[in-house]
């Protein structure tokens, strides 16, 4: 075993046996891990709740009482890879609480005991001992359930302290001078379930020792050698050929094995007729040809047969003489995985295998073409190949007529849209497609019955419409691929658990959860998701499911867009209801025009807004035309000394008593009834006499603030338009008016009556007074 090996050995030792025989609760472990810091002795300064100390692969030399006395708890303590030479088990005499001691990988070639300590795990392996470092008070551990023990010679005799013992393990390093003294019965009086043995590396097997424990369930072989002799291995068949007296064995494994080619064939074929039920076999190394030859499958109790990591320097012989042997095997279970096998051939006859695993080789589409001798195989894996046409793979299992499960993933495959085969095996139920390169064409030829179908890390990028209708299918993983959106449940009726994360879903459609009824679990994290209006509707329904549902919620679940919110947990996006249903939104928007509309119109017609507009746009027109004009021009064009304005209703005073008054003295008058030109506005005339005359009188009553031509007459004479800088208002008041008659338009009337002087036409026609607002 080499180091590299070793040092993985040990620690899936360690792990394996502190989760099966030290289950503790997390209150009361306190582990200290001081591994791989230079140290050349314990360290001092532990906390005195250590319960786990591990100080391996440090320099350590030497080991004390008063280095663990104060670790009254101390219950585990790893030692391994130091330098540690000496050992007297009596420093654990005050650790009363220690059950678990590992000095593996040391320098150990002598121990003294102490009859107070009492482990369930004591490791002594790969350490120089000469003998077994057995003492008799090892007897005295009842609880011993793992030891780990290395010599370089075997005596029957000093197995004897630990013979009554019931340990489970026993894991057994034989030095490199071991077979000098070899004894062969040593390990015969060993009460033991598991036996591991590692024998010396790089040294041919030769040894007589007798592996056949009579107790052992389980035996496992490492570094096994034979490759000089062409008596195929004598030594090591020989040992193996005494396993059949052992009717207990059910499961044998060999580790680092090379050997030769007819030489493996010959152990496989002792294996046979051995009571082992379960063979396995890894790290080997062949060289040589394989010569034909026949093999004898009759009278086995071999079940399982798993062959992993072959490697051979020799390819020239026919390979089939291999492919024959292996495939026709008349157990269940078979593996060989990376052996970088090419073919492997049909069973010559109907075959019992239930379970076949050639992962991990170069395969290509050719296997098992046309073959119908595996009607029985259950299990089917071709991960690791070099498969590429799935419509192949497709008929290949149509032969199979009670496949369940078969694993293609990490190939090549591909399935264009123009393939016709779709033949897949009825019974198939598991199916692992992932890491290829297919595409969502593959949706269209899928075995009708499957219940898992994992397509992860393809290159899907949507599921057509027309595809295959999987009533029965309850887990599809279709993550690391290129789709956009979920797919819905119309095809999937029963589907139950979704993993689609890892791929280009931006805003996924809130209906996903009432057409998949049926769903327990969804993995839809690490999507590029679009934070805006389209994913509020599935945040708010992911919201509604149980957290046990959505796994990687919320951590998984993040915005990629817009670059505002990236980052943020789509637990904490939100937009308001407004701003995302455009109903609402047109509806909002029409209510609020219509209220502002209605608001305007109101607001104009309370304060007279249209009066005003055609006002200033008169008066603009006019201020132009006006600016234009000199003054002297103006005056040079003046027809009357005054213009008068009144309401309709006042025409018969301002004609019987204001008119023949004024104009007795030749004082000219404009009347709009006499001098307006017609043809002309209204609005024009008013301007133009307006204009053409000295003075503006207004004869002011009730009726003059109703008259909305007498607000323009006044409007445009107030405003100087035509003669800035003179006093031309004329006002008479004929009748009083009470200021809450006066329109709220009328504002320059109010003002004009508040600060000019105007006449008051009295009650009695022969009294005229002056007053002044």
């Amino acid at each position: 075993m080499t180091k590299t090996n070793s040092i993985i050995f040990y620690f899936i030792v360690v792990f394996m046996l502190i989760l099966l025989n030290f289950q503790v609760s997390d209150e009361s472990e306190f582990i200290v891990v001081r591994s791989k810091a230079g140290l050349t002795c314990v360290p001092k300064d532990l906390p005195l709740e250590t319960t786990t100390l591990d100080v391996s692969q440090n320099y350590i030399s030497e080991l004390q009482t008063s280095d663990i006395v104060s670790l009254s708890k101390l219950r585990i303590l790893i030692m391994s890879y130091n330098r540690i030479q000496y050992l007297d088990i009596s420093v654990f005499k005050f650790s009363t609480e220690l059950e678990y001691l590992d000095l593996s990988h040391n320098k150990l070639e002598v121990i003294s005991c102490h009859p107070t300590v009492n482990f369930k795990h004591l490791d002594l392996s790969f350490n120089a001992f000469d003998a077994l470092p057995i003492c008799k008070e090892f007897g005295n551990m009842p609880q011993l359930k793992f030891l780990g023990l290395s010599a370089i010679q075997l005596q029957k005799s000093s197995m004897q302290p630990i013979a009554h013992l019931n340990i489970s393990k026993v894991l057994l390093v034989l030095g490199d001078n071991y077979g000098e003294k070899e004894d062969p019965e040593s390990l015969q009086d060993f009460s033991i379930e598991n036996l591991h043995i590692v024998f010396p590396m790089k040294k041919e097997f030769r040894f007589m020792l007798d592996v056949s424990v009579s107790t052992a369930v389980s035996l496992e072989l490492s570094n096994i050698k034979c490759v000089v002799d062409d008596i195929e291995c004598f030594y090591f068949l020989s040992a193996l050929a005494k396993l059949r007296k052992n009717r207990r064995l059910s499961n044998l494994t060999l580790n680092n094995v090379e050997t030769t080619w007819n030489s493996f064939i010959a152990i496989l074929q002792l294996i046979w007729y051995t009571p082992v039920e379960y063979f396995s076999v890894s790290n080997v190394k062949l060289q040589g040809q394989l010569a034909f030859r026949n093999f004898d499958y009759s009278d086995t109790s071999l079940k399982a047969l798993s062959i992993y990591q072959v490697v051979t320097d020799v390819f020239s012989f026919p390979q089939s003489n291999i492919y024959r042997i292996f495939s026709n095997m008349n157990i269940q279970n078979f593996t060989v995985s990376g052996t970088r096998m090419i073919h492997m051939l049909c069973p010559s006859q109907v075959s019992p295998f239930l379970y076949l695993d050639f992962s991990n080789n170069l395969l290509t589409d050719m296997v098992f073409t046309s073959c119908g001798s595996l009607t029985k195989l259950k299990t089917l894996s071709l991960q690791m190949n070099q498969l590429k046409e799935l419509a192949k793979i497709i008929l290949m299992t149509k032969e199979m007529t009670s496949l369940q499960k078969l694993d293609i993933s990490q190939n090549s495959l591909r399935y264009g849209d123009d393939e016709n085969s779709c033949s897949w095996a009825k019974s198939l139920l598991i199916l692992n497609m992932s890491s290829n390169t297919l595409t969502g064409s593959v949706f269209r030829c899928l075995p009708p019955r499957v219940k898992v179908l994992d397509l992860h890390n393809n290159k899907i990028t949507n599921i057509p419409k027309d595809i295959t209708h999987l009533q029965a299918l309850q887990e599809l993983n279709v993550a690391s691929n290129s789709l956009t959106d979920l797919p819905g449940c119309g095809a999937f009726s029963s589907l139950s658990v979704l993993v689609i994360d890892h791929n280009s879903v931006s805003h996924p459609s809130a209906d996903f959860f009432q057409t998949c009824q049926k769903i327990s679990s969804i993995a839809a994290g690490n999507n590029p998701f679009r934070c805006t209006c389209e994913l509020r509707e599935f945040v708010k329904k992911i919201g509604q499911v149980s957290r046990e549902v959505v796994e990687g919620w919320p951590d998984s679940y993040k915005c990629d867009y817009p670059d505002s919110s990236k980052g943020t947990p789509l637990q904490d996006f939100h937009m308001s209801p407004l701003s995302c249903n455009t109903v609402l939104l047109t509806v909002t928007i029409g209510v609020t025009m219509l209220v502002l509309a209605a608001t305007v119109a109101f607001l104009c017609l309370y304060f007279d807004l249209p009066w005003y507009l055609r006002m200033l746009c008169q008066w603009t027109q006019t201020r132009r035309r006006a600016r234009n004009i000199p003054l002297e021009e103006l005056q040079r064009n003046l027809q009357f000394h005054a213009f008068i304005s009144y309401s309709s209703h006042d025409s018969a005073w301002v004609k019987s008593e204001l008119l023949p008054n004024l104009e007795k003295d030749d004082i000219r008058i404009c009347l709009h009834e006499r001098n307006f030109v017609p043809g002309k506005s209204i609005v024009e005339n008013i301007i133009n006499f307006i204009e053409k005359s000295h003075k503006s009188i207004f004869v002011l009553s009730p009726h003059f603030v109703q008259s909305e031509w007498c607000h323009y007459e006044l409007y445009f004479a107030h405003h100087n338009l035509f003669h800035e800088g003179s006093d031309n208002l004329i006002l008479i008041l004929l009748e009083p008016i009470p200021q809450y008659s006066i329109p709220s338009s009328y504002h320059k009337l109010k003002t004009l009556m508040a600060r000019r002087t105007y006449l008051e036409w009295p009650m009695e026609k022969k009294e005229i007074n002056h007053t002044q607002g």
